[in-house]
């Protein structure tokens, strides 16, 4: 997306935005239960699927929020 954001846009953006921060929330609840245990793969997994969301998070808040040149 390029551009300004439109009211109907931002907020789609801003429910997907809430989505994507609870279900990264939620991993952190997973992640630290699954530390004692030695389920290496499934630690790992849950811990790549947190870093993609986190992009997801950032992707969305750079449109939500757009830089300004001063």
């Amino acid at each position: 997306m390029t551009g300004e954001v439109t009211a109907p846009d931002e907020v789609t953006l801003r429910a997907k935005l809430a989505e994507l921060v609870q279900e990264h929330r939620d991993l952190d609840t997973a992640i630290a239960a699954l530390t004692g245990a030695h389920d290496q793969l499934q630690l790992t997994r849950l811990k790549k699927r947190k870093l993609q969301l986190k992009d997801q998070i950032q992707k969305i808040n750079d449109q939500l929020l757009p830089d300004i040149i001063a």
